[in-house]
């Protein structure tokens, strides 16, 4: 394959790569693969110097083969291999003339003659007037179905002409890459010509200026997907690689390398370019071929900390030529390339293109405010001033120009105002048409005297705010001089005066101007309705639609189909999000007496109040508003109104526009899609209402207005309302009072979880709703009844699926009634949303596992509220590791015990158990309890006892889950080596670590040893020795420390621990529990407490419980004062701060009583004992 040379190899070795690095294995990918797959007539793989009989590739038509013969030749010369043309064509038009040009003409002649064409091209011509920050751009204007010139002599007579005369290598290249880049049929044909002639080339210099060709290619043009994959392995070196990653992510380029390109591809050096900035100031940036504007201003803005950077653009000016380049994909290096070529076309050679790249704003936000950012201010600041002084913006009024003079003054020199100062400055402050010498006095004195009238003057603000006064002064004067400029040619619509037109895109909004600058139609933002674009990637001429609210539909043909449209739509966005207007689309009339809900009629303006912004109205989640309307405030359903893209209020003009038929409908809240057919399917409570409901009540309407003629309306039961109910549905709950009242008041709470009735901002705590239902038969059914008739034929897509929470969260906690039990089966196989599949599902484990206890816990409902159905909980283990489990809302601890034995491939989960630490306790989780309402009779306990200064009843304590060894039976070391490794060892060293067991010196040393090596890693043993006073808190128990001196427990440890090379950690942990299994003690759970009631015994004494009874056991010594069998046990109980027990029989017994927090544990530890051993005995 083609191999690079040596230095271009090593050349942005360390260079920022931008994009993702190509991950896929390209080792089965070779040129010489590709070559024998797709060359036609055999053509070879290597070097040559032989003319081309066809092209390499089978081409797309009979003239890109002629294109393919002429390319072979210039890639020969280029690279050295062939000979230049004899003779130098001495014509003015061939050496003025770019060669991208005559490329141009040469690929589009034959479409070049077509009326379509010429018609065309009108429209594209440069103006001459001058119109400052007008787009200037020379796109390549041969759309490529242009292609489709077949036999025709005239581009061989085109080709010929530039082969047979001499040319230099930047117009070889040019005519290269202007072909890939005009024609992508001849993109692949190129690369492989390339690499062609790299493979076993034989001369350096050609081979190096090969690999700077295929470089400036692939930073300008890529290759096809089937050839990109064999082109890379020859691209090994990471310059040629980046450059193509560069290119992939950017698109193609419009215009061929410029000559700074090749001498950057040349010395392998980046090409930095100085940027100026308005204050005066340049910045020196990094680029390469595939730099945008866009990427060029991020630098920028990173690099001079710009924080407002909306509407700033990089601008290349060249003599009396100013091209924008706007913030967008425009490649800076197609601007210089074409400045060369003007250069070229005025006779001046390429080196001679005297280009300057500014960055300045271009386009201020309707939004924009200047104290937000102060170098964004000071920037603007600088170009409106230099723009005063310069004449590119222009004021008619004497006193308007005195106060920006006198604010020029007040931003440099602060509030003392110097004659002496404001004459020497006077030409800097005063436009240098408007300033004479005679004049120069009563200048002085109108700037005087506006200074002493202005506000920063009189209210001694700072002088930054003199700056932010001139920048809106300047947003709201010239408008049109900070607009955004595009070239478009009217395709349908309303007819206009010229079909040639710009579009000028403002803070105001969007003007349709001629080329004499007449604005023949303006549009404010809250006129545009939608602005979308087509775009025709053959051609790069998009149509840009435009539709108004007054029903007009407009659209242009332009090359800037996308970015104007990607512009528009940012803007009006922006401004959405930001507005606190809306007009009503949709009129309505609330149903309730509620005086908090506004009736609405379509065309009324809105102004949002209580914090709600157009952003929180388009939220997904919002279905009531909050503003005022004629004069009244309260809530409005969201999907009546429409909100306004402005931050002013709407004039009545664009009002009454909005109150036409069909002039816009809100985008909020679409119905759910189903079709007619679906719908009939469904199946509704419509005929079980018949049977079980009571009768509905008319609600007759209390409007007033002389067109409302009095309606009464009757209720239908089965079907979605919005409105708040005024009795239950069910007959039979009708007379009982109370559960009318808690039927009524749970309606009202469904509503307001489904967004259907107005809600504060916290959100609705589903237990009111559940609580109540899961405690009364009939009132569970009620509640059924009221989800299900929510869901039925619900128009509001977000409602809908808010009842679906509802739904999913019944079934998951609670059953109907056996007959309401078939509707609600029947009710959810024939809908199709997909939460229906899984309540059914979920019904069926309620049938089979039984109903809850508790309402959903708030894990639940955040659950379906978010799609995230499948609930994963962390667990817990003595190891230090946690893992993931899934848990349903029929999930038990019992099923969980399972599922973590099986996971953790223990032998056996008896004596295993579930444990929540929450705040300063850890409580065993019982195994037949639903592990969710475990944790919510928990929390509420919390609640209870730990009341919130908050009043929030819906805080929730953190807990963790542990999974633990709790009943200590039939554990043998090395029977279960997982549970060893797992619980048993780390379960123990804690205990051992607290002293609670009675050891010999020669124990504590093992164990220490043990510990030592199960817990460290080997390269600790000499870390030990150095610090093991540090160590020897986690190796032994404090009071074991008096057995001997320090040093002697060091010796002994250091001493045992070296014995232990050699063994595995699983061995050292297995060695610990078999020595800790000698103790009577082992596996015991142990409590310090505190007791008065036997005088025989110590104050403090320490309980081991474990499988073979309730032990004292004296603190200090260790010695077993007394021991217990389960069946000495008669009676306990505990208390918060206490542990009652109860030794003996009638005949004869004792009583103990304890202090100590830990009572509730004690008394739970007991049980489960005594509980395991009745479920043995019933198995035996």
């Amino acid at each position: 394959g083609a191999e690079q040379p040596e230095e271009t190899n090593q050349q942005h070795a360390a260079q920022e790569h931008t994009t993702v690095s190509y991950r896929e294995d390209l080792s089965d990918y070779n040129f010489s693969k590709f070559a024998a797959t797709y060359f036609a007539n055999n053509a070879s793989y290597q070097f040559s110097k032989r003319k081309l009989k066809s092209s390499l590739l089978d081409l797309y038509s009979a003239a890109d083969v002629i294109s393919a013969q002429a390319l072979w030749i210039t890639i020969l010369r280029f690279m050295g291999d062939m000979a230049d043309a004899k003779y130098e064509d001495e014509s003015d038009e061939s050496k003025h003339k770019p060669v991208m040009q005559r490329v141009s003409t040469t690929l589009g002649r034959n479409f070049a003659k077509s009326k379509d064409f010429q018609a065309f091209q009108e429209t594209l011509t440069e103006h001459d007037r001058k119109m400052i920050h007008r787009t200037l751009k020379k796109k390549s204007k041969i759309p490529s179905e242009l292609k489709s010139i077949m036999e025709n002599n005239e581009e061989i007579t085109d080709y010929q002409e530039f082969l047979n005369n001499r040319s230099n290598n930047l117009d070889k290249l040019h005519f290269i890459i202007g072909h890939g880049i005009l024609n992508k049929h001849l993109r692949d044909e190129i690369f492989c010509q390339i690499c062609k002639q790299l493979t076993n080339n034989p001369t350096a210099t050609s081979h190096a200026k090969g690999w700077i060709l295929l470089s400036l290619c692939v930073g300008c043009f890529p290759p096809s997907e089937r050839f990109e994959k064999y082109l890379r392995p020859e691209l090994y070196a990471p310059y040629c690689e980046h450059r193509l990653d560069r290119t992939l992510k950017n698109g193609t380029r419009r215009q061929p390398p410029s000559l700074m390109e090749l001498q950057a591809t040349k010395t392998k050096k980046p090409m930095n370019v100085s940027v100026i900035l308005m204050d005066g100031t340049n910045r020196t940036i990094e680029t390469d071929s595939a730099t945008t504007a866009e990427e060029l201003c991020e630098k920028i803005g990173d690099m001079i900390m710009l924080k407002d950077r909306f509407g700033f653009s990089i601008f290349i000016t060249m003599q009396d030529k100013v091209l924008s380049l706007q913030s967008g994909r425009e490649f800076l290096m197609d601007a210089i390339s074409n400045c060369e070529q003007y250069a070229k076309e005025q006779g001046l050679s390429e080196r001679a293109a005297d280009w300057k790249i500014f960055f300045r704003k271009e386009l201020f936000a309707p939004w924009h405010d200047p104290a937000i950012d102060p170098i964004a201010t000071g920037l603007i600041y600088a170009q409106i001033v230099r723009g005063l002084n310069l004449g590119e913006l222009v004021s008619n009024s004497d006193k308007d120009l005195a106060m920006l003079a006198a604010l020029q003054y007040y931003a440099e020199y602060g509030s003392e105002m110097n004659a002496k100062t404001l004459q020497e400055r006077l030409k800097d402050f005063v436009p240098k048409s408007v300033l004479r010498s005679e004049t120069a006095p009563r200048w002085m004195q109108m700037i005087e005297t506006a200074f002493k009238k202005s506000r920063c003057v009189k209210e001694f603000l700072q002088r930054a705010v003199a700056k932010e006064d001139i920048v809106l002064f300047a947003k709201i004067t010239w408008g049109m001089m900070f607009s955004r400029f595009f070239e478009a040619v009217q395709s349908g619509g309303p007819s206009l005066a010229s079909a040639n037109i710009i579009i000028a895109i403002n803070w105001s909004g969007l003007f349709l101007v001629d080329e004499q600058e007449q604005v023949l139609a303006e549009l404010s933002y809250p006129e545009v309705v939608h602005v979308s674009c087509e775009e025709d990637e053959e051609t790069d001429v998009g149509t840009l639609y435009l539709g108004t609210i007054q029903g007009e539909e407009f659209s242009f043909k332009t090359f800037d189909a996308r970015v104007v449209s990607d512009l528009v739509n940012y803007i009006i966005d922006e401004l959405k999000r930001r507005s606190i207007y809306a007009v009503v689309v949709q009129s309505y009339k609330s149903e309730t007496t509620d005086d908090t809900v506004l009736s609405l009629l379509k065309g009324d303006l809105i102004a949002l109040g209580q914090g709600f912004t157009g952003e929180s109205i388009m939220a997904e989640e919002a279905t009531w508003g909050y503003g005022e309307c004629n004069g009244k405030s309260g809530y409005f359903p969201t999907e009546s109104i429409y909100i306004l893209p402005t931050i002013m209020p709407p004039t009545g003009v664009v009002l009454n526009f909005y109150k036409k038929e069909n002039a816009i409908k809100s985008k909020k809240h679409a119905g759910p899609i189903y079709n007619t057919v679906q719908r009939k399917k469904m199946h509704t409570l419509q005929r079980f209402g018949a049977d079980h409901f009571r009768a509905p009540i008319a609600n007759v309407s209390s409007s007033t207005s002389i067109n409302s003629v009095r309606k009464s309306t009757v209720e239908q039961l089965w079907k979605h309302t919005r409105d708040p109910m005024k009795a239950p549905l069910l007959e039979r709950l009708q007379n009982d009072r109370a559960k009318c009242d808690t039927a009524v008041m749970i309606f009202t709470f469904i509503l307001k979880y489904m967004g259907d009735l107005p809600k504060s901002r916290e959100q609705i705590d589903v237990a009111k709703i559940f609580t109540p239902a899961m405690a009364d038969d009939l009132v569970r059914d009620e509640v059924f009844c009221q989800i299900m008739r929510q869901l039925t034929e619900n128009k509001i897509q977000i409602s809908e699926e808010r009842g679906w929470d509802l739904l999913w969260l019944a079934t998951g906690v609670m059953l109907p009634s056996q007959p309401l039990q078939k509707e609600l089966f029947t009710f959810l196989r024939t809908r199709k949303h997909p939460i229906a599949v899984d309540c059914l599902q979920r019904l069926q484990k309620t049938i089979k596992l039984g109903t809850r206890k508790y309402p959903p816990y708030i894990v639940e409902v955040e659950a379906i509220r978010y799609r995230t159905v499948e609930i994963y909980h962390k667990v817990y283990f003595p190891d230090d590791t946690d893992e993931a489990f899934q848990i349903e809302s029929s999930t038990k601890t019992k099923d969980l015990i399972q599922t973590i034995t099986r996971r953790l491939e223990l032998k056996s989960g008896e004596g295993f158990s579930l444990f929540i630490k929450v705040m300063d306790k850890v409580l065993s989780v019982p195994e037949d309890y639903f592990l969710f309402d475990f944790i919510y009779e928990l929390m509420e306990w919390l609640r209870e006892t730990h009341p919130s200064r908050t009043n929030d009843n819906r805080i929730q304590c953190e807990y963790q889950l542990f999974f633990m060894r709790k009943l200590w039976i039939n554990v043998v070391p090395g029977r279960d080596r997982n549970a060893d490794e797992i619980f048993h060892f780390h379960q123990e060293v804690p205990k051992l670590l607290q002293g609670y067991y009675q050891l010999t010196r020669e124990q504590v040393v093992d164990l220490a040893a043990y510990i030592f090596w199960a817990q460290y890693e080997v390269t600790d043993v000499p870390l030990l020795g150095k610090n093991f006073h540090d160590f020897l808190p986690m190796l032994m128990a404090k009071d074991a420390e008096r057995l001997q001196k320090i040093d002697h427990w060091k010796r002994d440890i250091i001493a045992k621990v070296d014995s232990l090379k050699g063994i595995s950690v699983s061995e050292a942990k297995l060695a610990f529990l078999k020595l800790m299994q000698q103790f009577s003690m082992f596996g015991s759970t142990f409590f310090v407490v505190k007791q008065a009631t036997d005088q025989n015994l110590p104050p403090t004494l320490l309980i081991a419980i474990n499988r073979t009874g309730f032990h004292l056991i004296e603190p200090h010594t260790k010695e077993i004062l007394h021991s217990y069998s389960y069946t000495e046990l008669n009676f306990w109980s505990s208390g918060n701060t206490f542990f009652h027990i109860k030794f003996g029989n009638m005949m004869g017994s004792t009583k103990l009583l304890l202090e100590t927090k830990q009572g509730y544990k004690m008394d739970e530890l007991l049980a489960s004992y005594i509980r395991n051993f009745k479920a043995q005995a019933q198995r035996n």
